[in-house]
């Protein structure tokens, strides 16, 4: 189950913003999971529903997991609906908002998401199944990106039900008035923090990195799990270089 290997294993996953699903299938091969998101980015259900059928018929075994919008149970009931084998929540601030994250993932009795017969169960047709297993394999990650997240963060990590941890580092490095100061000791102090009590509740911690120099620093300070980029990044980053390459060579 993925929830087991992400408690146990060093995962790289990627981040997919656009709502063309070929951008999802072209790049989760080789990837543990593909981050979909919805908070940040224009998908709809519809969009995410194709992203995460594009998922699944890739190469390879990355499985497709969402950011909601928000901390809002009918957001996340949504997306698991589709078959999505994790959420990562923005924005979780206390022990009550991570407890309303795990409630909205969970089936009763651990929480209250709603059953019905949906593409995650095969349209009904392996719910009674689905329903049994799906508390055991969701996973449910949690972001601490603010101050009030920060001085919560032994809490949050606590929870029952909270699978893992993650700061976003533009969120977090903002909201503590240091925005991209990634060097910088506030930050660093924070993000000692959050891996602290990751430790402490025996539970991972993961990040965003997107460039070389990100991957060896999160690494280096030792976060658990890594999410490798992200689409538009590789698109104008790659889109560059060649660019360059091309202008440079011309030019000899």
């Amino acid at each position: 189950m993925f929830r087991d290997r992400l408690g146990s294993e060093p995962l790289v996953g990627t981040w997919v913003s656009s709502s063309d699903p070929a951008v999802a299938e072209m790049t989760a091969p080789g990837f543990d999971f593909v981050m979909l998101d919805t908070e940040h980015a224009p998908n709809s259900d519809e969009t995410i529903a194709h992203a995460v059928r594009a998922v699944e018929a890739a190469d390879g075994e990355a499985v497709p997991l969402a950011r909601p919008l928000d901390n809002d149970r009918g957001k996340i009931k949504r997306l698991l609906d589709i078959g999505v084998r994790g959420v990562m929540v923005p924005l979780v601030e206390t022990a009550d908002g991570a407890r309303s994250a795990v409630s909205a993932a969970k089936y009763p009795p651990s929480g209250q998401r709603g059953v019905a017969a949906t593409r995650a169960s095969d349209y009904g047709r392996r719910l009674e199944s689905y329903v049994g297993e799906a508390n055991e394999d969701i996973a449910v990650v949690v972001q601490v990106e603010t101050q009030r997240g920060l001085e919560n963060v032994e809490a949050i990590a606590a929870t029952e039900g909270v699978d893992a941890l993650f700061v976003g580092p533009a969120d977090l490095s903002a909201n503590l008035g240091v925005f991209a100061e990634y060097d910088g000791d506030r930050f660093r102090e924070a993000v000692d923090a959050v891996l602290t009590a990751g430790d402490e509740a025996d539970i991972p911690v993961g990040t965003l990195a997107t460039s070389a120099a990100a991957v060896e620093r999160y690494t280096d300070w030792g976060f658990d799990w890594l999410i490798a980029g992200t689409d538009i990044g590789h698109l104008q980053r790659g889109a560059a270089e060649m660019r360059t390459l091309a202008r440079e060579q011309l030019q000899r």
